[in-house]
């Protein structure tokens, strides 16, 4: 299986699943996407990098504007208490730098060595807005259509609700 960004493309037309593409400058947070919001239609997203205290790694994709309430997540996916990653794990097992997390990038992880989660309401969406392994585009893709990229790649993904912070 080729990985990176040509493999990506290459999943996507093998598979034919339909997406569309936004070239645009680096974005390395979600304020910074937020300009893509009246161009790009769909769920936009932020992702989480997170070790759990057993040594575990998730990758959590949740809509853009969710305030994920990490003391609770755990229980939602069944992990242990939950940290954020290093950037030296995630270059190690997704071959990205931080800014550009997307679950796009299980393509370069061995099966198994991460668990990728993607929120219930985006697994749903006709159009769910991620990176293609670099923050300088956005693919618009359906939420089912990542999912069954991920079982491509050897990965089985869980869909959850992800609990969120209350907002005071």
């Amino acid at each position: 299986m080729m990985r990176g960004e040509a493999g990506l493309r290459s999943d996507l037309q093998s598979l034919a699943i339909p997406f569309v593409e936004l070239e645009h400058k680096p974005l390395f947070t979600v304020a910074d996407s937020e300009e893509l919001y009246g161009v790009m239609a769909g769920a936009h997203t932020k992702n989480l990098f997170l070790k759990d205290a057993g040594g575990a790694f998730w990758l959590v994709t949740v809509a853009s504007d969710a305030r994920v309430d990490l003391k609770a997540l755990p229980a939602a996916i069944g992990s242990k208490r939950v940290s954020f990653g290093k950037a030296e794990d995630m270059e190690r097992l997704l071959g990205i730098a931080p800014g550009s997390v997307t679950p796009m990038a299980a393509i370069n992880a061995p099966p198994g060595s991460i668990t990728v989660v993607l929120d219930a309401t985006l697994a749903l969406a006709g159009q769910v807005n991620v990176h293609p392994l670099r923050n300088t585009a956005t693919l618009g893709l359906p939420g089912a259509a990542i999912l069954d990229l991920l079982r491509h790649w050897g990965h089985d993904p869980l869909v959850a609700p992800i609990p969120m912070q209350e907002v005071p």
